[in-house]
């Protein structure tokens, strides 16, 4: 397109004058991986000294006018609860011991404050059970005996329980916190549904800890009555009503609304798939049926969604507007960007690659796994790569053929592999003007981090530390009080936005502090990362069971 090579040509002069290395050349000198560790401990320290001098207590933190704002009268922990388990990792005594005392003193459940199901359970009961978790598991954090995150945790999951109560056990979207009264969604009703198949490993935790098998069977009730939809090729619409439990749409995608269920979601936008993998992974690879589900969504989407790009090649993920069988749109969420970990993951079972290989289950279907997720990080890494600022937008359009962009009835498209040339990429990448801001989101460096965990390939590291030297020349505060998020990446110097996202401390920061640190750290086979990166422990011995079968297919 015409119009875009201005932009293309300033990018590229941008990238050249600000010295970014977007694809690092091998060097003899030996990288001091501690001191960058070191670097993005300080990020987290100089963001977490901002929120505490300016916003201590508040859900949100406006770094730039120095103030903060709640999201109910008393306020839910948003920003302290999300990051206590990085506080944890990053080893941070003193601000732990903060946290811990507001935790104690001044969270407050018991108010009449909608909040949605999904994020309040992610967030807020995900970073409790992992603080207590972590608590008995890392050196210098407290004691086992120390109930404090537990009994908090429980008092808000009972709450969250009211949200299940609906005709078919689908949780409605939002819970009003002190009546406990499930309320269905302003989008007609209907719940997205990768937010309810994402709030499972929680759950189950939990009846773990406390032996009370309600929270396990509310929760995978859900994934009962979503499979027994019996989508098409695994593909999950990205809408289903509390009332009947059937889907309300055709719309496909992994992004926005949809990516929970095979990933993520952030300010109501989702990613189908992740929670597939981790729950198999969770319980030990003890219950198949995940791995069987998550088989059957992956052959679905390499079959419809996985298509390359006109120049370079590149493999991306295309939603589907009108569901199996009409027109792909070359639309790609940074959302998305949890894929190419969450592939490998679920093809290694979080072990390294070399030693995946020596397993009698490894197959040239895996092989193509590994191959897809590789192909996929770099498209990721790309959308950093082609921008001015080194950050990516929130939503990047791709072009590719006309051909391409036509439903598959067959096999999986074949996936050459791609260029490794930015000029190349620069042809393929399209970043309209409402899409260009950054919000710090973790995916890309969530998939740098499983990457390098599993292939050992110490590229991911490096355009991990890439990303983040954008981040610190970009986002941080001149007064070194705070990094904030951006409304235009195309932009040098990026016109500001004045919010802190929560997940930037609980996620972002964290996922670049443990792609930096030795691999015994939080090992992968030993731990899954929820949706929100918190940590929570794989249940080697539990006395419940998933307790269903699939319908046949």
């Amino acid at each position: 397109m015409p119009s875009q090579r201005p932009v293309r040509l300033f990018a590229l002069l941008c990238i050249a004058a600000l010295g970014w290395s977007f694809w690092p050349r091998s060097t003899a000198a030996p990288v001091d991986w501690d001191e960058r560790r070191g670097e993005v401990k300080n990020a987290f320290l100089q963001s977490w000294t901002a929120y505490s001098a300016y916003a201590w207590g508040n859900d949100k933190f406006h770094p730039i006018a120095k103030t903060g704002s709640q999201m109910s009268p008393k306020g839910l922990g948003w920003i302290i609860v999300d990051s206590l388990d990085t506080l944890m990792i990053m080893n941070l005594t003193t601000e732990l011991a903060d946290a811990r005392r507001w935790v104690a003193r001044k969270l407050d459940y018991n108010q009449e404050q909608d909040v949605n199901t999904f994020e309040t359970t992610i967030r807020m009961l995900g970073g409790l059970l992992s603080a207590h978790y972590l608590a008995g598991a890392l050196p210098g954090t407290s004691s086992r005996r120390d109930n404090v995150y537990l009994t908090k945790a429980i008092d808000l999951a009972d709450r969250l329980l009211g949200a299940y109560d609906s005709p078919s056990g689908v949780p409605y979207a939002s819970i009003y916190l002190s009546s406990r009264k499930g309320i269905p969604s302003h989008d007609g009703g209907a719940s997205s549904t990768a937010e309810t198949t994402t709030l499972q490993i929680e759950m189950k935790y939990l009846s773990n800890l406390t032996g009370n098998e309600i929270y396990w069977r509310k929760a995978e009730n859900v994934m009962r009555v979503v499979d027994g939809n019996r989508a098409k090729d695994g593909l999950l619409p990205i809408f289903i009503d509390p009332q009947s439990g059937r889907f309300t749409t055709s719309e496909i995608r992994l992004g926005s609304r949809g990516d929970s269920y095979y990933g993520r979601f952030r300010d109501h936008k989702i990613m189908q798939g992740q929670y597939l993998v981790k729950q198999y992974l969770h319980t030990a690879e003890q219950e198949p049926i995940y791995q069987d589900m998550w088989q059957e969504a992956l052959e679905g989407i390499e079959k419809h969604l996985l298509i390359p790009t006109k120049k370079s090649k590149l493999t991306f993920v295309a939603e589907l507007p009108y569901g199996i069988g009409g027109q792909l749109s070359p639309k790609m969420d940074h959302l998305v960007c949890f894929l190419p970990g969450t592939i490998a993951l679920g093809a290694t079972g979080g072990r390294t690659e070399a030693e995946a290989r020596k397993l009698p289950t490894w197959t040239n279907k895996k092989e193509r796994e590994m191959h897809i997720a590789r192909e996929l990080m770099k498209t990721c890494y790309g959308m950093y790569a082609v921008t001015a600022t080194g950050l990516a937008p929130e939503i990047t359009w791709f072009h590719a053929t006309e051909k391409s962009l036509q439903p598959n009835s067959g096999p999986a498209r074949p996936l050459p592999r791609s260029s490794d040339s930015v000029k190349d990429w620069l042809e393929d990448y399209e970043i309209r003007p409402l899409d260009a801001h950054n919000l710090q989101r973790p995916e890309t460096v969530e998939s740098l981090f499983l990457m390098w965990r599993i292939t050992q390939d110490p590229i991911y590291r490096e355009w991990g530390w890439t990303i983040f030297r954008a981040f610190q020349e970009h986002t941080r505060l001149l007064d070194g009080e705070g990094f904030t998020s951006l409304q235009d990446v195309r932009q040098v110097p990026p016109p500001r936005r004045d919010n802190m996202e929560s997940f930037w401390l609980a996620e972002t920061l964290k996922y670049l502090y443990l792609l930096f640190s030795p691999d015994d750290l939080l090992p992968l086979t030993e731990v899954v990362f929820n949706t929100e990166a918190h940590v929570l422990p794989v249940l080697r011995q539990t006395q419940f069971t998933t307790g269903w079968q699939r319908t046949p297919r």
